[in-house]
């Protein structure tokens, strides 16, 4: 994948699943308003959002499994 750390791997893992939790709260509360006011804007606000938050999760799993293959390898790099 890259050249970065154990650490840099799982500190970006850790930013990518804190993004998606920010977009699954966005996806949620646009799910809320579209309940309330019928806006169909909305739906397609929370389906944009739970797309981000998939890619954030499939990155925070790349990320996290580089980061132990990295520390597996022992090689620091």
């Amino acid at each position: 994948m890259s050249d970065k750390s154990t650490a840099e791997n799982m500190l970006d893992a850790a930013k990518a699943k804190v993004n998606e939790g920010a977009d699954r709260l966005r996806e949620a509360g646009h799910n809320a308003a579209h309940a309330v006011t019928g806006d169909a804007h909305h739906k397609a606000e929370a389906l944009e959002d739970r797309a981000k938050a998939e890619v954030h999760n499939r990155e925070a799993n790349a990320e996290y499994t580089e980061g132990k293959r990295e520390a597996k390898d022992g090689d620091g790099h």
